[in-house]
């Protein structure tokens, strides 16, 4: 969107931008970058093999083009650019996965009873769905293999900028929390060689991430442990870790995972929540569209630093500082209070 535009077009350029995201998303549901990855092909070649039809096809292909993911050559064949063969499944960043998830029809769904979270606080995913967000992946696997990958996808670059922003050296052993599969974790680890890791969350979730621990070449020092942090956290880290956990929950869902690091921690442990922390005042800032984000889907919230602090203080930690990363995240510091 161009800045010199006028004002009102700028706004109606923001409101069809969902026409742009439903394309990209036909796009990769389609599985169009990976018939084109070996050459360039026309819609007449495609259509038997993508189950369309041949002349929508190629209005398609040739919207895609003007949005710079492929590229139209003689007798009307598309090549992918270097944009478009991000959509390769497996490439990469996950942009497939991200795309297919973001511009899914459950998150579609989702998104169009927003008019009813702002009316009511509800969260517009359990009015849809009958059932929290998460409930929902536990039951759709395929689902919940996307929405991980959409999440590496997503949040892919923040690992080493979080690691380069914060010295965890000082550390014997550091948890993560509800740490995926293992992403961050092992970043931390292959720049800490002497630093030792707990990667927890569920069960499922943990074995998948042995592939990733294993090929990071930190194995023998990072320990897997299933289990809910509802319910538990693992004992023994100096450090304690939540990325992108405490903005998924209400307060008291907060305060229940964040009493359960307190209790495995000693009275000398750091927690650290890395979250968007939102500026303050009309600073544009990708949390702010996030915090949209919580409030249709899993029903939590994006918060300002100062709102951090209460809520670390309600569950007897001291916000001690918030470290900025090159990243649009930041790292929420606290320790328990005696």
């Amino acid at each position: 969107m161009a800045e010199e535009e006028p004002l009102h077009v700028q706004v109606v350029q923001m409101v069809s931008a969902f026409w742009v995201s439903r394309t990209i998303y036909t796009a990769a549901k389609l599985g169009i970058a990976d018939h084109l990855k070996d050459g360039p092909k026309s819609a007449e070649e495609l259509a038997g093999p993508t189950e369309t039809h041949a002349p929508s096809l190629h209005r398609l292909m040739r919207t895609l083009a003007g949005l710079g993911l492929l590229t139209e050559g003689e007798g009307r064949r598309f090549s992918l650019t270097p944009r478009g063969a991000t959509l390769v499944t497996g490439a990469p960043g996950f942009a497939r996965s991200t795309v297919l998830t973001l511009g899914g029809d459950w998150m579609w769904s989702t998104w169009g009873e927003m008019l009813h979270s702002v009316r009511t606080g509800e969260t517009a995913f359990d009015k849809v769905f009958k059932m929290p967000v998460f409930d929902y992946l536990t039951q759709r696997p395929e689902d919940a293999r996307l929405f991980g990958e959409t999440m590496i996808g997503i949040h892919g670059g923040e690992p080493p900028a979080i690691t380069a922003a914060y010295d965890f050296s000082k550390f014997g052993t550091i948890v993560d929390v509800g740490g995926g599969t293992g992403n961050l974790i092992t970043t931390i680890l292959r720049a800490n060689p002497k630093l030792k890791g707990i990667l927890c969350d569920m069960p499922h979730v943990v074995e998948e991430a042995r592939a990733l621990i294993e090929a990071s070449g930190v194995a023998d020092r990072c320990r897997r442990i299933g289990g809910s942090f509802y319910e538990s956290v693992p004992p023994g880290g100096d450090a304690y870790i939540l990325s992108h956990i405490i903005h998924d929950w209400d307060e008291a869902k907060c305060l229940k995972i964040l009493g359960n690091c307190r209790k495995a921690m000693g009275p000398k442990g750091t927690l650290l929540l890395v979250e968007m922390v939102l500026p303050p005042g009309d600073e544009p800032h990708f949390g702010k569209v996030l915090d949209m984000m919580m409030l249709v889907g899993p029903g939590g919230v994006e918060r300002t630093a100062e709102e951090y602090g209460a809520l670390l203080a309600k569950a007897g930690f001291r916000m001690t500082r918030v470290v900025p990363t090159a990243s649009a995240v930041s790292i929420v510091e606290g320790v328990p209070v005696s």
